[in-house]
């Protein structure tokens, strides 16, 4: 059984600073302010539900109010009259209760994640009811100072039935001075009692210049690609360091020149991609190479359907999709033939195909589509 603290933690992107750790939250000033307004109001909700794509913020958000929240005195009047409303969620960083909270160690908070599988060897899959289970004692706790209790779910949507049922109890019947905070990727995946009990906070995707100010802020540079980076990651911190890391753009740029003489398409380039994905250690570039196609036929289909990207994310990408997908049919036809693949590369990981296999299995398919267009 492996030690649970030389597990990965499940709520880090590798390479990436933990959210914990991200002491400024980059072009999400509405969300902030929202929460803000009901703090301010003396309405403050006993669960948010922290919403939006993947990468743009909600853990770090999740952090900074449950910092907030702690370091922030529940009564805030005195003899000399009540204090100036705060206009921010900023903590000081020599607070105790942000360095308490960088090493988990604040008592006020838990941090409910996916915890070790059954031997203890690895993360598991979902949160599980074990892991709900503990907040009773975290809520059993005597606050020696009578303060808040906060709790970060992340992500809400990895809960398994149990443990979402477990976690409605709770919002539900809250306790006392506690805040529930669930950050979600998919809110429609949570039971709908839990959405009706939560008040939602909504992050978009970051505008271009607030991307590259986050990415610098993570320790990534965007460097000249920093256009096509943020097209392909829509806004999301967390992809464009996926991309950065496992060579996305490149991954990309290699479907672009594969398809742009479909349907007589660049073999050698196919055959190389599919090996590249082979192996165990190439999971996650094996990954992205179905998400970056996936992307490719969702991008074709919009040119034929008179919505063709603003920004090119590979050299030549503009006429590629314009050739291939020049009118409404095709656009239909690219919309089925991405939803068709999609199953396919679902199913296929499902049973374990063999990823050269089915990306070439793939690549024939869409060249199959670009065959039909032009007879």
């Amino acid at each position: 059984m492996a030690d649970p603290m030389e597990l990965p933690e499940p709520d880090r992107v590798p390479g990436a600073p933990h959210p914990r750790e991200t002491p400024r939250l980059i072009g999400q000033a509405q969300a902030e302010e929202g929460f803000l307004d009901a703090y301010r109001s003396g309405r403050l909700h006993h669960g948010w539900l922290i919403t939006g794509p993947k990468g743009v913020g909600k853990a770090t958000l999740a952090w900074r109010i449950a910092r907030f929240l702690l370091a922030t005195p529940m009564d805030e009047g005195s003899m000399f009259g009540a204090p100036e409303p705060p206009t921010t969620l900023d903590i000081a960083p020599d607070h105790p209760v942000v360095r308490r909270s960088m090493q988990l160690a604040e008592p006020g908070l838990f941090l409910l994640r996916r915890g070790p599988n059954d031997k203890g060897d690895r993360i598991s899959a979902d949160i599980r009811v074990n892991e709900v289970r503990k907040l009773r004692d975290f809520f059993g706790l005597s606050a020696s100072d009578g303060g808040r209790r906060v709790v970060i779910v992340d992500a809400a949507d990895e809960m398994n039935t149990q443990a979402a049922n477990a976690l409605l109890k709770m919002l539900e019947e809250p306790p006392a001075r506690a805040t529930l905070l669930l950050v979600s990727h998919q809110p429609s995946r949570l039971l709908p009692t839990i959405r009706s009990r939560c008040r939602e906070l909504r992050l978009g995707p970051l505008a271009p210049h607030d991307l590259a100010q986050a990415l610098e802020a993570a320790g990534a540079e965007p460097g000249p690609d920093a256009e096509a980076l943020g097209e392909l990651a829509a806004g999301s911190v967390g992809e464009a360091m996926r991309l950065a890391q496992l060579d996305g753009l490149e991954i990309y740029e290699d479907i672009v020149a594969m398809f742009a003489g479909a349907p007589r398409f660049d073999r050698p380039r196919a055959i190389a991609l599919a090996a590249s994905a082979a192996g165990p250690q190439n999971v996650e570039r094996y990954a992205l190479i179905l998400h970056l196609v996936d992307l490719f036929l969702a991008r074709l289909a919009r040119t034929g359907a008179g919505h063709p990207p603003l920004i090119e994310a590979a050299r030549g990408e503009a006429a590629t999709l314009a050739r291939l997908a020049p009118d409404t049919w095709s656009a239909r036809r690219w919309a089925e033939r991405a939803q068709e693949i999609s199953a396919r590369a679902a199913h296929g990981r499902g049973v374990n195909l063999d990823p050269q296999a089915l990306i070439l299995d793939i690549v024939f398919k869409i060249n199959e589509t670009a065959a039909a267009r032009v007879a």
